[in-house]
């Protein structure tokens, strides 16, 4: 079964909701490219990128503040489908995460600030 894109963010929003970066790390492509609107440069690399979650994770277990990724839509980026991400409780909105596929495989991860989480149609589903 190919992999799409409804199926790759339901894994990063598992991911975000249990923070575990085992729903996404057989998804991601050798040369995928994370990209954060709050970050300089992006993340070249597979090994980079787990690198990073792993430790982004382990901030968040280690701060006791709970995270949130709900799926959602809006047309933006050349997107439809997104996931909004919280921190502390559903209704503090964080970002609006898209994701691309290339052969199968993520490709690319992009956080964005725009369009805020508050713009999107909000689906109430956190896959866990």
């Amino acid at each position: 079964m190919e992999l799409t894109e409804i199926d790759a963010l339901r894994a990063y929003a598992r991911m975000m909701n249990t923070l575990d970066v085992s729903h996404i790390e057989p998804l991601l492509d050798e040369d995928i490219r994370y990209s954060s609107q709050w970050m300089i440069g992006e993340i070249p690399s597979k090994q980079e990128f787990l690198d990073y979650l792993k430790s982004q994770m382990l901030e968040i277990k280690q701060s006791g503040v709970r995270a949130y990724a709900e799926m959602a839509m809006v047309s933006a980026w050349g997107h439809n489908e997104c996931v909004v991400t919280a921190q502390g409780e559903k209704e503090n909105l964080i970002a609006t995460v898209f994701i691309t596929l290339r052969n199968g495989k993520i490709r690319r991860i992009d956080m964005c600030g725009t369009p805020h989480p508050s713009e999107t149609m909000r689906s109430g589903e956190y896959p866990a």
